[in-house]
C-alpha cells in the first residue's frame, strides 16, 4: 500500500461513516455513535496527511498553493466539527451543520483523489512519496491513541 491508497482507504471509511449518519433510517443514539467514530477519524486523518503530505507539498513550488489549500479545508471542517460537537445530535440544526461539513468533506475527498494526487506524483520525487506513508501511519496512530 502506498500513500494514496492509505489516503483513499480512509476517505472510504469516512463516506461509509457520513453516510450512516445521515442516512435517514439511522436512530438518534446509532448517529450519535456513528459521528463519535467519524470525529475521532477524520481528526486523526487530517493531522496525519497535515503532516505526511501537505508537509513535504509545502517545500515543493509547484505544490505549496494546493497544499496551503487542502489544510485550510481540513482546518474549516474541524470548525464545523466543533460546532457540532456543542449541538445535539436529534436537532435538525445538527443534522443540517453536518450535511454541510459531509457535502464540504466530499468535494476535499474528491480534489485530494483527482488533482492533488496528480500533482504530487508529477512535482515530487518517488523518495519523498515513499516516505509518506510511514509518516502517515505513525502519526494517525498516535491520534488515535490520545483520542
Amino acid at each position: 500500500m502506498d500513500i494514496f491508497e492509505k489516503i483513499e482507504h480512509d476517505h472510504k471509511k469516512q463516506r461509509e461513516l457520513m453516510n450512516g449518519i445521515l442516512n435517514e433510517n439511522t436512530s438518534v443514539s446509532e448517529r450519535q455513535q456513528l459521528f463519535d467514530e467519524f470525529r475521532v477519524e477524520f481528526r486523526a486523518h487530517a493531522a496525519a496527511e497535515e503532516e505526511s503530505f501537505y508537509a513535504p507539498m509545502l517545500e515543493n513550488s509547484e505544490t505549496t498553493d494546493q497544499s496551503r489549500h487542502s489544510v485550510a479545508e481540513h482546518h474549516d471542517a474541524i470548525e464545523l466539527l466543533e460546532e457540532l460537537e456543542k449541538l445535539n445530535v436529534s436537532d435538525e440544526e445538527w443534522l443540517s451543520t453536518f450535511k454541510k461539513l459531509a457535502d464540504e468533506n466530499e468535494h476535499h475527498m474528491e480534489e485530494e483523489e483527482s488533482s492533488v494526487f496528480d500533482a504530487v506524483r508529477k512535482e515530487m520525487k518517488d523518495t519523498e512519496i515513499e516516505n509518506m506513508l510511514g509518516v502517515f501511519e505513525d502519526r494517525k496512530s498516535q491520534e488515535l491513541e490520545h483520542a
